[in-house]
C-alpha cells in the first residue's frame, strides 16, 4: 500500500519565521506529496509568503482556531486512501531536512503506532531541547521530562511510546484524525495536542516520540513573541485554562471528585506562588481560568460523555504514560529553591551596589595584620568559630545579646502589669475580636478593634499561642533593635563618608538604641506600642534609605516596603503616621528649595507620597469606624492599659517615658554627644539631617503633649512613647555620625589637646550603653510580675466563659469616696480588647441602674440587671458595709460565697438574657476588612524582590 505524506501548514503572523521554515520543507530528503496551506488572518504578509512558495493558501479569519484551521485544511484536500499521513507544521517549527524520512522509516519499523513525534530543539539556539514527547502531571503542568535548559547530546535518542507528541511536527494517520474528530475546539491554541493523545491512547492507539527526527520550534506563542486574537495579553491564562481541561475531560469518574479539590487547593497554592515572585498577572490569570471552567460545567460533562465511548484501553496503561505522582512536589521544591536564589541574589545585588558605592573613591589599601572582621561571623562555616572568637566585635555583640537577654528574664513568664493587660488564651480569640464589628464587652460596643490586633493574630497563628508572642516580643527587641541599628547606620555611615563608620563605633551605636525601650521605662512598664516601635524604627528608617536609590524600579519598591513597615509601626503607635507625614513635608519643602527639579520628576517624589498613602489604606477597617463610631481619640492614644504616663520637656530630651526608666544623666548624656556631633565640619550635614529629624519629633510632641482626653473611665494624656524612641535614635544617629569625624582625631598626627578631648568623649559615650545594660541585666525594674486579681471568685470566673449573657458586676469604692462599677464577661478584659473598653462611650442607662442599685434598689432593677445580662454581683475587698447592707435586702439577689471574706458577692436570681450584648452586624466593616486583605496581600508582592519570570521577546 502506497505511503502519502500530506503537509499541512498553518500560519498566522509567522512571517519572520517563514522562509526558513518554507526552505526546511523544501530540503526534505523524502519529499512531501502535496502541501496544503491554511492561515489564519495574517497581517505581516504571511499568506502571501505560502502562496508563492506552494502555489495557493486556504485564507481564514483571524479568529480561527488552531483546530478548525486543521479541520479547514483537511476538507480542502481530498482523501489519499488508507494509507495517507498528516504531517502538521508550524509556521515556527522548521523541520530538519532528514526529518520527514526518520518518521516514516519509524512508522515502518513500528506498524501499531498511529502517531509519531519528532525531538523538538530550541530555535534559534538549535541545541537546547524542548520536547521529546509530553505528558502532563496531576496538577495539569506540561511535563516533558527534561531538566530546565537541557542540551541534545544524545542522551534520549531511544524510540519510546509517550502519551501526546507536540503538533509542532507531528505525523499522524489521517484515519485517525478523523475517527477522533481531530482536534477539540475547546482547545483553540493551547493544549490540543496532549488531549489528542490522551484521546488516541485511550482509543487503543499508540504514540511514539522519534528522536531521530529534528524539528526546531520557536514557540512564538507560548514565549509570547506573538499575539493573536485568541491568546491576547492573557498567554498564561489559555495554557492553563488548558490544562485544566484536559484533565477534567479525561481523568476517571472516580477520580473526577478528587481531581476537582486538587485543582481548586492547587491553583491557590499556584496563585501564592506567582504572588511571592511578584507575578499578579499570571496569578489572576490562574484563577481566572479556574472560574472559568467551573462556571460552564456543560462543555466538560459533553466533553466527557464524547470520550467514554472510545474508552477501549486499561486504565492502567494509561496511568503509566501520566507523570509520576510525585512530579509536582519535586516542581514545589524547585520552586521554593528559586524564591530563595532570587532573594539571595538581591541581597547580593544591593551589598554590591553599596560596596562599589562606598569603594568608588577610596583612599589606596593599607597593609593590616589579618584580623577577622564582624562580616565574616555569617558567612562560610569554615572556620567559623575560629572567626568568632578572634574578633573582638563579633565577641562583644555576642556577649551583649547573652546579657540582654538575661535582663530580659521576667519576659519568659506569662506577661501582665503596667500598661499591659492579659493576653487571650488562643490566636482564634484575636482574630475574632478583629472581624467582628460588635464586641460583647461590658454593654456591648461597636468601637472597632485596634489596628495592631491583625499582626498581633498573625503571629499568634504562626508561633501557636498569643503568650508567645507577647513574649517574643518583648524578648527580643534589644537584639532586633540592636541588628536592624548596625544594618542603618552602617549604610548611613558610608553615605556620610567614603570610609565608613570603623565597626566598634557600629557597635556603640547599635547597642545604645537598642537599650532605648529599655532605660526609658517602656519595656518595665509593658508599653507594647513603644516597645514594637522601637525594634521596627532603625527597620523602617533603613527601606526608607531606598528613596535615594538611583535605580526608579527600586526606590518605587522601596515604597511598598516603607509604607508596610509604616503601617505595622502606625497600627501600635498611630502617632506614627503623623510624624511621618510632617516629617515628609519638611524634607519636601527643603528638596523644594535645594533641588527644584526634584519635584517634577514622579519617581522622586511619588515613593515617599505612596509609603505615606498606604498606612491610612491598610489600617482603614480601624481608622475609618473609629471615626465614625466616636472614637477617633484612639489615634492619639497608647496601645494598651489607660491611663498613660505623661511626658514633659526633660523626660522628652532624657528618653523617659516613666519612672522605671534608667538614669536618666544617661540620656542626658547622649543628648550632649549628638550636639557636640555638630562641631566637626566633615559630617556636620548629615548630623543637621538628624537634627531636624528631631526638630520635627519635639514640635510634634509639643502639639501631641497639648491632648488630655476625657474617656468613660479615665482621663489620660495622649501616648508620646514612641516620639521619646524617635528623638532618641534621632541622638544615636547624630552622635554616631559625629563620632565618624571624632575617630580621626585619635591619630597620632594631631594635637595632643585634640586627641585627649577625642578620648574623653570617647569614654562619656562607652559609659552609656554600658551602665545601660548593667541596669538592666540588674532587674527589679519592670511591672511585667504584677499578677494581682479581680478579687472575683473563681466559679463566677468560670460562669462567665460560658458565654457573653453569664456578666459579672464589680462595684469598687465606697459611698464616701465614690463608687465606680465595670463588667466582666467572658475571660475579662485581654490586650486589644482594653483600649475598645476605654474607648466606649458610657452607657447611662445602665449606669442609672447602677446607681439606683447601690442606693434605693427596687426588684425592677434586678430585672433590668439579669436583662442586661448580669449573673452576679461583687464587691471585692474591703466591701463598703454600707452597699453590702443595701445589697443583702435587695429582693433577687441572692448571697453568694466569696473565697476571702472581706468580699461580698449576690447572685442575679432572674432570667439572664442571652441577647443581652449583641448588637448589629456592619456590612461596612466587612467590606473593609476584604479591602484591607487584599491591599495586604498586593503591598507585600511589590515589596519582595524582583524575580518575575519575564518570557523571552
Amino acid at each position: 500500500m502506497p505511503t502519502t505524506v500530506t503537509a499541512l501548514l498553518v500560519s498566522h503572523d509567522g512571517a519572520r519565521w517563514l522562509p526558513a521554515v518554507i526552505a526546511g520543507l523544501r530540503a526534505q530528503t523524502r519529499p512531501v506529496d502535496r502541501v496544503v496551506a491554511v492561515d489564519t488572518g495574517s497581517k505581516d504578509g504571511s499568506a502571501e509568503l505560502v502562496e508563492s512558495a506552494f502555489g495557493a493558501v486556504l485564507r481564514l479569519p483571524g479568529s480561527t482556531s488552531f483546530p478548525q484551521a486543521v479541520v479547514a485544511g483537511l476538507d480542502d484536500s481530498p482523501d489519499a486512501g488508507p494509507g495517507e499521513w498528516v504531517w502538521i507544521l508550524h509556521d515556527d517549527a522548521n523541520p530538519d531536512p532528514d526529518a520527514l524520512a526518520a518518521l516514516l522509516e519509524a512508522a515502518e519499523e513500528h506498524p501499531d503506532a498511529d502517531v509519531l513525534g519528532p525531538k523538538l530543539r530550541e530555535w534559534p539556539s538549535l541545541r537546547r531541547l524542548l520536547e521529546l514527547g509530553v505528558t502532563i502531571s496531576g496538577t495539569g503542568r506540561r511535563e516533558t521530562g527534561l531538566e530546565r535548559g537541557e542540551y541534545d547530546q544524545g542522551q534520549h535518542d531511544q524510540v519510546r511510546t509517550v502519551l501526546a507528541v507536540n503538533t509542532a511536527g507531528m505525523l499522524v494517520r489521517r484515519r485517525l484524525l478523523e475517527e477522533l474528530g481531530g482536534f477539540d475546539d475547546q482547545l483553540p491554541i493551547f493544549g490540543n495536542d496532549i488531549d489528542f493523545g490522551w484521546r488516541a491512547a485511550a482509543a487503543g492507539h499508540r504514540t511514539i516520540v522519534v528522536p531521530q527526527a529534528v524539528v526546531f520550534h520557536a514557540e512564538a506563542a507560548h514565549r509570547g513573541v506573538r499575539r493573536t486574537p485568541l491568546t491576547g495579553r492573557h498567554t498564561h491564562y489559555q495554557e492553563r485554562r488548558a490544562a485544566l481541561f484536559t484533565l477534567l475531560a479525561n481523568s476517571r469518574a472516580r477520580a473526577l471528585p478528587f481531581q476537582l479539590l486538587r485543582l481548586g487547593l492547587g491553583t491557590l497554592l499556584r496563585m501564592i506562588g506567582f504572588l511571592l515572585v511578584r507575578s499578579v498577572g499570571e496569578a489572576l490569570d490562574e484563577l481566572a481560568a479556574l472560574v472559568s471552567l467551573c462556571s460552564s460545567p456543560r462543555q466538560i460533562l459533553a466533553a466527557r460523555r464524547s470520550r467514554q465511548g472510545r474508552q477501549v484501553t486499561d486504565p492502567a496503561t494509561l496511568r503509566g504514560l501520566l507523570a509520576p505522582a510525585w512530579v509536582p512536589y519535586r516542581h514545589g521544591l524547585d520552586f521554593l529553591g528559586d524564591v530563595v536564589t532570587a532573594v539571595t541574589l538581591q541581597a547580593q545585588d544591593v551589598a554590591e551596589r553599596r560596596r562599589a558605592a562606598a569603594a568608588e573613591n577610596e583612599p589606596p589599601p593599607v597593609v593590616r595584620r589579618p584580623v577577622a572582621r564582624d562580616e565574616d561571623v555569617i558567612g562560610d562555616d569554615t572556620g567559623l568559630v575560629a572567626r568568632f572568637v578572634t574578633s573582638p566585635v563579633a565577641l562583644a555583640i555576642g556577649l551583649f545579646v547573652v546579657l540582654a537577654l538575661i535582663g530580659a528574664r521576667p519576659a519568659f513568664a506569662s506577661l501582665a502589669g503596667g500598661g499591659l493587660s492579659p493576653v487571650p488564651g488562643q490566636a482564634g480569640d484575636w482574630w475574632r475580636l478583629w472581624a467582628e464589628s460588635w464586641h460583647p464587652l461590658g454593654q456591648g460596643t461597636d468601637v472597632p478593634a485596634p489596628a495592631y490586633v491583625l499582626p498581633l493574630a498573625l503571629a499568634a497563628t504562626l508561633l501557636g499561642s498569643p503568650s508567645a508572642v507577647v513574649t517574643a516580643i518583648f524578648v527580643l527587641v534589644v537584639p532586633l533593635g540592636l541588628w536592624g541599628a548596625w544594618r542603618f547606620l552602617r549604610v548611613a555611615g558610608r553615605l556620610a563618608s567614603r570610609a565608613g563608620s570603623p565597626r566598634l563605633l557600629l557597635l556603640w551605636g547599635a547597642a545604645t538604641y537598642a537599650l532605648v525601650p529599655v532605660v526609658s521605662g517602656a519595656w518595665g512598664d509593658g508599653r507594647l506600642g513603644t516597645v514594637v516601635v522601637a525594634a521596627l524604627l532603625p527597620w523602617l528608617a533603613h527601606a526608607a534609605l531606598g528613596f535615594a536609590d538611583p535605580d526608579p524600579d527600586r526606590r518605587w519598591r522601596a515604597a511598598f516596603r516603607t509604607g508596610l513597615l509604616l503601617a505595622v509601626g502606625s497600627a501600635f503607635a498611630p502617632g506614627l503616621w503623623f510624624f511621618a507625614l510632617l516629617l515628609g513635608l519638611v524634607v519636601t519643602g527643603a528638596a523644594a528649595v535645594v533641588v527644584r527639579s526634584a519635584l517634577r520628576d514622579r519617581s522622586a517624589w511619588g515613593p515617599p507620597a505612596t509609603a505615606l498613602a498606604l498606612v491610612p489604606l491598610l489600617l482603614l477597617p480601624w481608622w475609618l469606624p473609629a471615626l465614625l463610631n466616636g472614637a477617633g481619640r484612639a489615634l492619639v492614644l497608647e496601645t494598651g492599659r489607660l491611663p498613660v504616663a505623661a511626658v514633659d520637656s526633660w523626660g522628652l530630651l532624657t528618653g523617659r517615658v516613666g519612672d522605671l526608666g534608667g538614669p536618666t544623666w544617661l540620656g542626658a548624656v547622649l543628648a550632649v554627644l549628638a550636639l557636640l556631633a555638630l562641631v566637626p565640619r566633615a559630617t556636620r550635614i548629615p548630623v543637621l539631617v538628624c537634627w531636624i529629624v528631631a526638630a520635627v519629633a519635639a514640635v510634634t510632641a509639643a502639639v501631641w503633649g497639648g491632648f488630655t482626653l476625657d474617656l468613660a473611665a479615665t482621663s489620660t494624656p495622649a501616648g508620646l512613647g514612641f516620639l521619646v524612641v524617635v528623638l532618641q535614635g534621632a541622638f544615636v544617629v547624630a552622635a554616631s555620625l559625629g563620632g565618624q569625624a571624632l575617630a580621626r582625631q585619635l591619630a597620632p598626627a594631631f594635637p595632643a589637646w585634640r586627641r585627649g578631648a577625642a578620648a574623653v568623649l570617647a569614654v562619656a559615650a562607652t559609659v552609656v550603653p554600658v551602665v545601660g545594660l548593667g541596669w538592666f541585666v540588674a532587674g527589679g525594674h519592670d511591672r511585667l510580675d504584677e499578677t494581682a486579681g479581680e478579687g472575683i471568685p473563681a466559679y463566677m470566673v468560670l460562669s462567665s466563659k460560658e458565654g457573653p449573657a453569664h456578666g459579672i458586676l464589680v462595684l469598687r469604692g465606697d459611698v464616701r469616696h465614690g463608687l465606680t462599677y465595670s463588667v466582666r464577661r467572658g475571660d475579662g478584659v485581654t490586650l486589644g480588647e482594653d483600649e475598645i473598653v476605654d474607648l466606649t462611650p458610657e452607657d447611662t442607662g445602665f449606669t442609672r441602674t447602677v446607681r439606683t442599685l447601690v442606693s434605693r434598689p427596687t426588684p425592677s432593677v434586678v430585672n433590668a440587671l439579669g436583662a442586661d445580662g448580669i449573673e452576679y454581683v461583687v464587691l471585692p475587698a474591703p466591701a463598703d458595709g454600707d452597699v453590702a447592707a443595701t445589697l443583702d435586702a435587695t429582693g433577687g439577689l441572692v448571697q453568694a460565697s466569696a473565697e476571702n471574706r472581706s468580699t461580698r458577692a449576690w447572685r442575679v436570681a432572674r432570667p439572664l438574657s442571652a441577647s443581652a450584648v449583641e448588637g448589629p452586624r456592619s456590612w461596612l466593616r466587612i467590606g473593609l476588612l476584604v479591602l484591607q486583605g487584599l491591599a495586604i496581600v498586593v503591598v507585600a508582592v511589590l515589596c519582595a524582590p524582583t524575580s518575575e519570570r519575564r518570557r523571552p521577546r
